[in-house]
Parts: C-alpha cells; sequence; structure tokens
C-alpha cells in the first residue's frame, strides 16, 4: 500500500525529558502507520501531520511492509487486527525490540487483544474515533514516556490479572534503582552494559507497570517516590 505523505515544517515539540527537564528539543519525530484500511491512513495521516512537530514518514498494510520502508521511527501507531494474521504480540514485540514505542490504533471492540498487546509492551491505546486532536495528544504522550491511557485501556488491564498483579522483572528493579536515583539513562546503560534504548524501554515498561495499578509515575521524581513506596530505594531519613 502505497500512500502519500504532504511536507511538514519543523518546529520544537516541548517535551519534558527526565534527564534534561524543561529543555526544548527541536525535531521533527517521526511516525509509523500500520493499517490495512488505505483509507484509516490516509485519515490519521493528515491528521498526525497538521502537528509541526510531527511527521508520517512510513505506513504499511503489515509490520512487515513498513519496516521495509524504515526502522528509524519514534512511534508507531498500531491496529491490532491486520489481514496477514499477525497477532498483536508479535508485532509490539517486534517494534520493543527495536526501541520503537508503539501505541495503539484501534475501535477497541476486542478487549482481548489490547490486554495481549499491553503485555508485549505497548504504551497506550487511542480509538480510531476519536477526535484528530486527542490522537495527536495521545502521541505526544507516548513520545515523551507516559502512558496514553483512556477507558478502554484501563478496563482492559484491570481485566488482566497477570499483568496488574506482575512485579517488576529483577532487570527493571536495577534500571529503577539507579535511574531513580538521580542516574542518567546513558550511565545506567554503562552500568548495566546494555544500551541506552534499552534503558529507555526498561524505564517505560516500568511506568506502564505502575500506571496499570494507579500508581502512575509519568516524571523521573515520581519514580523516585515509587522506587522508596516499594523498597527498592531507602526512604531518606
Amino acid at each position: 500500500m502505497s500512500v502519500p505523505f504532504p511536507e511538514s515544517t519543523s518546529n520544537p515539540l516541548m517535551t519534558r525529558d527526565d534527564e534534561h527537564a524543561g529543555r526544548a528539543v527541536s525535531v521533527r519525530k517521526q511516525i509509523g502507520i500500520v493499517d490495512d484500511h488505505p483509507a484509516v491512513v490516509i485519515g490519521v495521516t493528515s491528521v498526525i501531520n497538521t502537528h509541526p512537530s510531527l511527521f508520517v514518514s512510513g505506513a504499511g498494510a503489515t509490520l512487515t511492509e513498513l519496516l521495509r520502508q524504515s526502522t528509524q521511527y519514534d512511534l508507531v501507531l498500531l491496529d491490532l487486527t491486520l489481514g496477514d494474521g499477525s497477532t498483536p504480540t508479535t508485532n509490539v514485540r517486534s517494534l520493543v525490540s527495536r526501541g520503537i514505542p508503539v501505541l495503539v490504533y484501534t475501535s477497541g471492540d476486542q478487549p482481548q487483544l489490547i490486554r495481549e498487546a499491553v503485555r508485549a509492551g505497548a504504551m497506550g491505546m487511542v480509538r480510531k474515533s476519536e477526535f484528530p486532536q486527542r490522537i495527536v495528544a495521545a502521541i505526544i504522550e507516548v513520545l515523551r514516556g507516559q502512558v496514553a491511557a483512556t477507558p478502554d485501556w484501563a478496563a482492559a488491564i484491570d481485566a488482566d490479572d497477570e499483568f496488574v498483579s506482575a512485579s517488576l522483572t529483577d532487570r527493571e528493579t536495577q534500571v529503577l534503582a539507579l535511574y531513580a536515583s538521580g542516574e542518567t539513562a546513558e550511565r545506567v546503560a554503562r552500568q548495566l552494559f546494555i544500551s541506552r534504548e534499552t534503558v529507555l524501554d526498561h524505564i517505560r515498561r516500568i511506568r506502564a507497570k505502575y500506571a496499570a495499578i494507579d500508581r502512575a509515575a509519568p516524571s523521573k521524581l515520581d519514580l523516585y517516590h515509587r522506587a522508596v513506596e516499594d523498597g527498592v530505594l531507602p526512604r531518606e531519613h
């Protein structure tokens, strides 16, 4: 499926990076779309490209088709039901393993697929029926490392006892302890002998887990408080 993408001008996308708080990052964020309905792709591309710092740089009817064009995406909007029969688990994990955050873009009528995407590492969802500004807002939330939660997302997670009750993995605990204590992602990566992208992926996953149990941690300070509350870091006296 080939879709023409209109040009977009580059303006600063104001983000709050936990390591460089308050700094404006001037960058055109590259968005990919996986959806096998051409009309949907054209419509959401127009919506995204209205934001001066977002640009749809690729689209495909399957994830394979999208990645054949490029693997340099800052975020991918992923439909959960595709004609090639691929599963949310396979698609989300493939993207997450490349350090690409995933925002589920769906009708929301199949909560079991949403739960599957959550377990695989998706960072939130947005309905295809949402207003344009909400779609853009959800994309920006995920780009900032936050969870784009909706009532459908929360309901799907609440019904997934395995996810909600899951504690942090040993690696996630290590990352949280270092990052929440004040280390940058680069220094955490060096100490654990992993890449910065892997560290950031762990942080996104940690935040998703806390958000799923109503203990959201959108900022680095919030992560510090969660780490203290859960005994990962000692309390200050």
